[in-house]
């Protein structure tokens, strides 16, 4: 085998394990740069939906993972907070991949909560609930409405919201 035969070989198993550790690794835990990157496994144990979320805020305050239907399903970390009727998710006003899935193809999705996956369909909030909601997620993050979450992003009033209900 020549040297160009031994170059292609390496360069296509170099190419196969940058994919394999994508699918294994990604999402990283973050809001910027490649903590945006999303991943394809989300794991976890498919549960029934509960009657309340409200006990998941305290038994798991860190992010879920989300994954939508349909190709290509990535998984997104998201903020959360639970309420008696379903989940609270936000996003900055920036053209989030995820938000923009939602929008373009429906909502119907997984959320991972602990090791818990619950099946669930995403509806966008708009006008006084979608303030209502923000106000609970900024409650639940311990910040007002009027603060961003980094230097140089939006206040948490202008996020995009989202509703998670079972199906």
């Amino acid at each position: 085998m020549n040297n160009r035969g031994r170059a292609g070989i390496l360069i296509g198993a170099g190419l196969i394990v940058g994919v394999l550790s994508w699918i294994f690794t990604a999402p990283y835990l973050g809001n910027t740069g490649l903590a945006r990157t999303p991943g394809v496994i989300i794991g976890g144990t498919p549960t029934p939906a509960l009657n309340d979320f409200t006990p998941l805020n305290a038994s798991n305050p860190g992010p879920l993972l989300m994954k939508q239907a349909g190709f290509p399903s990535f998984v997104s970390y998201l903020s959360w907070v639970g309420t008696p009727d379903g989940i609270i998710t936000a996003t900055q006003p920036d053209g989030a991949l995820w938000a923009r899935r939602v929008r373009d193809r429906g909502g119907d999705g997984w959320l991972r909560i602990g090791d818990a996956t619950y099946a669930m369909e995403a509806v966008e909030i708009f006008g006084d609930d979608r303030i209502d909601m923000m106000g609970q997620w900024a409650n639940m993050v311990g910040r007002t409405l009027d603060d961003p979450l980094y230097e140089g992003g939006a206040s948490l009033r202008e996020f995009e919201v989202f509703f998670w209900k079972p199906r």
